[in-house]
């Protein structure tokens, strides 16, 4: 059994073109489960869900930003945070005209629906009996701080607690992670995937896992992989996108965390 682990595609149908070609250049796989944040804060949003659609045996949740674009909730600041400092209007504004842009896009082209029934979990048994489990930000939610490699493990093992999963794959912080966290009676194995688009990695580069199980056991392999960043920016400035700059910037490097 193989299957590609995908997250955070956020509208690049660029980055995620380089992701596929590499996937059937490492031999292919059986399956595809995106971890959310498929659309929004990027060029192309129809384009990315026609072409994941065409994937065998596709297995999608949904992240915070596809819970954005299909229904009024909205990641800060919001309209109380702009009353008590104005100066935050211009970001306000910002989302706002983002996520709206990105809803009407999919109304148009009649994806809204599917995005919006999206499922917060992707569930199953490996060949070994290993218990997977796909979420977007941590179990049971999709949107938070999330799991990323300076979390402690005490802070991550109360997030993990009660999710019934050994393996635990995750996105959200676009931060790539492969960590094994003691826990009795057992022990996690985390790995968030990083992402496909808008990367706050040094390298700029897009990354996904790769998952490989059998009866004996299982391995994840982190998969790095370069996409024309100038296309992309071409791309956002084609389409007039509402956050133009901010996902320029991301694509220049201007948002490369550290810790």
């Amino acid at each position: 059994m193989r299957i590609a682990l995908l997250s955070d595609i956020h509208g690049n149908l660029i980055a995620l073109e380089a992701v596929l070609a590499d996937v059937e250049a490492q031999g292919g796989v059986d399956s595809y489960w995106v971890l959310g944040d498929l659309v929004a804060i990027g060029p192309h949003p129809v384009q990315v869900l026609e072409r994941i659609s065409q994937l065998p045996n596709l297995h999608t949740i949904r992240g915070n930003t596809d819970r954005y674009t299909t229904t009024m909730d909205r990641p800060g600041p919001l309209a109380d945070d702009v009353i008590a400092n104005p100066a935050l209007l211009p970001i306000f504004a910002e989302v706002a005209t983002t996520f709206a842009w990105t809803q009407g896009a999919l109304t148009a082209a009649g994806w809204l629906d599917f995005v919006a029934t999206l499922s917060l979990e992707q569930r199953l048994v490996l060949p070994d009996g290993t218990r997977l489990l796909g979420v977007h930000a941590a179990p049971g939610t999709d949107d938070g701080k999330g799991m990323h490699p300076y979390l402690d493990d005490e802070t991550m093992l109360a997030m993990l607690t009660g999710c019934e999963a050994d393996l635990i794959c995750v996105g959200h912080t676009h931060w790539p992670m492969n960590r094994r966290v003691e826990s009795y009676p057992g022990n996690y194995h985390v790995v968030n995937l990083g992402s496909v688009s808008n990367p706050m990695t040094p390298d700029l580069q897009a990354t996904y896992a790769l998952l490989e199980a059998d009866g004996s056991g299982y391995t994840i392999a982190h998969r790095r992989v370069a996409y024309d960043h100038a296309a992309v920016i071409e791309a956002v400035r084609a389409v007039r996108h509402p956050a133009g700059d901010y996902i320029i910037s991301i694509m220049q490097g201007k948002k490369v965390r550290h810790k």
